[in-house]
C-alpha cells in the first residue's frame, strides 16, 4: 500500500511518471524536475517526460547518463515500460532535445538542449553530455602532445635504474619508463603497491633530464580530492624523497600538496568553476593527482581545462575502489578506454608491499569476487584476519571499541596535546560502517560508544564537546587551514578543551569555537575512509538487503588496515557484498576507445 505521506511521492504527478513514482522507481526530486523542465519547453509527451526523470535520476545514484535498452532491468518489469524504437524517437524530436518548437513560457527557439541521445542510447542531461565530451576531446589531444625529455635515452635509463634500485622495484621502474614517454599517464594499483614511490621517482628524474637539457627545474603540483587524502599524499612523498640518493632529492622541492580545489583556486559566486581555466592555466610542469578514483567527471573537466597542454600529468589511483560521491567512474573509464588505444599505455602495479600475506589475499580474493575465497580467508583464522559471523554486533564491537575509546581519552587528558599521544591513539583503530544512519550506521554507533564511555567513567557525555572525543572534519575550512577529512581528537591543554588535528602541514591545536563543520568519529563511513589508513580496522557489515553492500565498499574498507581487519556481519552479508558490483552508466570510455 502506498503511503500518501511519503516524501519520496510526487503527490501532483500524474500518468507514467505517478505511477513510475508510486513503484519507487522514481523520487519526487526526480519527477518534479522532469515536470518543470516539460513545462518551460512545452513538451506533453509522457515518455519524453519519463526519460528526462530518469536521466535526473541517474546522476543522483552517481552516473552520467541512462542506457535506456537496459534501464529497466533492474527495476520492476510489470511497469509501462515505452517500446524503445518509439521512446528514442520521441525523445530525439523533443524540444528538450533542441529541436526548434514553439516552447511552453520561458522556452525560446535555439535555446540550448536539455536532454542529449547519443547514437547507441545513452540519455545524458546536456551539462554532464558536454563534461564527457570535453574530458575526452582535452584527453585526446593531449595524447598527441609529446612531453618536453632530453634525447639522452641512455642517461635516462641509468636514471631508471639508479632512482628504482631497492629489491622489488621492477614494476615501479617499469611504470616511471612508461610515464616519461607520455604527456598524461594513468599509474594504477592497490594499496601499498608502491604507487607513491613511483611517483617520488618520477619526479626525480624530470628534474634530473631538465638539469641535463638546460631547462629550468620543473614546477610541480601535487593534489588529491579531500584535505585528508592530500596530507597523506604529501607526508607519503616526503618519506619516499628521503629514500633518494641527495643529489636527487637536492633537485627536488619540499613536498607541497592542496586539495584539487585548492589547486584550481577558488572563484567568488562559482561552486562549480574555478580561477584556473582554459583562459587562465596552472602555471606547473608536473601536476599529480592522487586518487583519482574519488573524482567526478565535472571535477575531470575542471582539471584538464586547467592544465597547460605541454605539462604532464599523472593520475594515481586504484580502479577497483570506490568511485567518487558525485556523478562519474573516471578513473575505471580511463583505464578501460584509454587503455585500448594504441598511443597510450596505462602505467599498472600489481604486488603489494605494504600487507601482510593474508590482508593482500583477502583484498585480492574481494576484487576478483571469490566467494570460496574470501570465506576461506576469513574463517581460516590467519594472523591479521578475523571474521565475527554475527548478526547482532553489539557485545562483539564494544570487546574492540570500548578499549579503543578509553585508550584514546586516556592520551587526551594527558600530554595528548603536546606529544601527540592522542591522535597515534586514535589511528590505532577504525570502524568502518556501510551506513550513515539505522542500526549499522555511523550515527548509532558513534552514540553507542559514548554510552559505553560514560557507564565505563562516570562521566557525562552528552556535551557535544569532551575529553577524548575523536572527531572528523567534514567540509573544507581555508580560514583555519582545515580539509574535508582531516582528523584530530579533543584533548585538555592548559585545563581547557581544544582540538588537535593532524592536517597537510602537521599536528595543529583548535579552540572548539572555532571548528563549525566537524562530526564524531567513533565511527566513520567507508566513504569517508578513502585515502586514510589505521592499524587495525573493523568493518561492520549491514544485512544482505543493504542496497549499499557492493564489492568496492568491501575492498575499500578491507584496504584501510595496515596489519589487521576484523570483519563483524554474517556470511549472507559477506556474499551479498561480493555479487553486487557498482555499475555507473557512462560513455566516456567507448568515447576514448573510439
Amino acid at each position: 500500500m502506498v503511503d500518501p505521506f511519503d516524501r519520496a511521492l510526487a503527490r501532483r504527478a500524474d500518468g507514467l511518471l505517478a505511477e513510475f513514482n508510486r513503484a519507487g522507481v522514481l523520487d519526487a526530486a526526480d519527477v518534479h524536475v522532469a515536470q518543470r523542465l516539460c513545462a518551460l519547453a512545452g513538451e506533453s509527451d509522457e515518455a519524453v517526460a519519463l526519460g528526462a526523470a530518469l536521466a535526473v535520476r541517474a546522476v543522483r545514484g552517481g552516473s552520467v547518463c541512462v542506457d535506456l535498452a537496459a534501464v529497466g532491468a533492474d527495476d520492476p518489469a510489470e511497469l509501462p515500460w515505452p517500446e524503445l524504437p518509439g521512446w528514442r524517437a520521441a525523445i530525439t524530436a523533443s524540444p528538450l532535445a533542441g529541436v526548434p518548437a514553439d516552447g511552453g513560457p520561458g522556452w525560446a527557439p535555439g535555446k540550448p538542449p536539455v536532454l542529449r541521445l547519443d547514437d547507441s542510447g545513452l540519455l545524458y542531461l546536456d551539462r554532464y553530455w558536454r563534461e564527457e565530451e570535453q574530458v575526452c576531446r582535452d584527453l585526446l589531444q593531449r595524447a598527441g602532445n609529446r612531453p618536453p625529455r632530453g634525447e639522452d635515452t641512455a642517461a635516462l635509463e641509468a636514471g631508471l635504474q639508479r632512482v628504482f634500485r631497492r629489491p622489488g622495484s621492477d614494476e615501479q621502474r617499469d611504470a616511471a619508463r612508461i610515464a616519461l614517454t607520455q604527456s598524461t599517464t594513468v599509474l594504477t594499483g592497490g594499496p601499498g603497491t608502491g604507487k607513491t614511490t613511483t611517483v617520488a621517482g618520477l619526479l626525480a628524474l624530470l628534474a634530473e633530464d631538465a638539469e641535463r637539457s638546460g631547462r629550468r627545474a620543473p614546477r610541480i603540483a601535487l593534489a588529491a580530492p579531500t584535505g585528508k587524502a592530500s596530507a597523506r599524499l604529501q607526508q607519503a612523498v616526503a618519506v619516499e624523497m628521503a629514500h633518494l640518493d641527495p643529489v636527487d632529492r637536492a633537485r627536488l622541492p619540499d613536498p607541497q600538496a592542496v586539495t584539487l580545489h585548492r589547486l584550481l583556486g577558488f572563484r567568488p559566486g562559482s561552486a562549480t568553476r574555478f580561477a584556473h581555466h582554459r583562459g587562465n592555466r596552472l602555471p606547473h610542469d608536473v601536476v599529480v593527482v592522487d586518487e583519482t578514483s574519488m573524482v567526478s567527471l565535472t571535477m575531470m573537466a575542471r582539471l584538464l581545462e586547467a592544465v597547460r597542454p605541454e605539462a604532464r600529468l599523472i593520475l594515481v589511483g586504484d580502479p577497483d575502489q570506490l568511485t567518487s560521491v558525485e556523478a562519474g567512474a573516471v578513473l575505471a573509464d580511463l583505464v578501460e578506454g584509454l587503455g585500448a588505444r594504441p598511443d597510450t599505455r596505462i602505467a599498472t602495479l600489481s604486488t603489494s608491499h605494504r600487507f601482510g600475506t593474508e590482508i593482500g589475499a583477502l583484498a585480492t580474493a574481494i576484487r576478483a569476487g571469490a566467494d570460496a575465497d574470501v570465506l576461506a580467508l576469513l574463517r581460516g583464522a590467519v594472523p591479521g584476519i578475523e571474521f565475527v559471523d554475527t548478526a547482532e554486533p553489539s557485545a562483539a564491537l564494544r570487546a574492540v571499541l570500548l578499549p579503543h575509546a578509553m585508550a584514546v581519552r586516556t592520551a587526551a587528558l594527558s600530554a595528548g596535546a603536546r606529544d601527540g599521544s592522542a591522535l597515534a591513539a586514535l589511528d590505532q583503530h577504525r570502524l568502518l560502517c556501510a551506513h550513515r544512519e539505522g542500526p549499522f550506521g555511523v550515527r548509532h554507533w558513534n552514540r553507542q560508544v559514548e554510552r559505553w564511555l560514560g557507564d565505563e567513567t562516570g562521566d557525562n557525555l552528552w556535551a557535544e564537546w569532551y575529553a577524548g572525543r575523536p572527531i572528523l572534519v567534514t567540509a573544507n575550512d581555508y580560514g583555519v587551514g582545515l580539509y574535508n577529512g582531516d582528523t584530530g581528537v579533543t584533548v585538555v591543554e592548559g585545563g581547557q578543551l581544544r582540538a588537535v588535528i593532524e592536517t597537510g602541514s602537521g599536528q595543529a591545536s583548535f579552540a572548539t569555537s572555532r571548528l563549525a563543520d566537524v562530526e564524531t568519529m567513533h565511527a566513520m563511513t567507508i566513504h569517508k575512509s578513502q585515502g586514510s589508513q589505521a592499524a587495525e580496522v573493523t568493518v561492520l557489515l549491514p544485512g544482505p538487503d543493504s542496497r549499499l553492500l557492493s564489492r568496492e565498499l568491501f575492498y575499500t574498507a578491507v584496504t584501510r588496515a595496515k596489519s589487521k581487519v576484523r570483519i563483524v556481519g554474517t556470511e549472507e552479508g559477506v556474499r551479498a557484498a561480493l555479487a553486487r558490483r557498482v555499475v555507473r552508466a557512462s560513455g566516456l570510455s567507448a568515447r576514448l576507445r573510439a
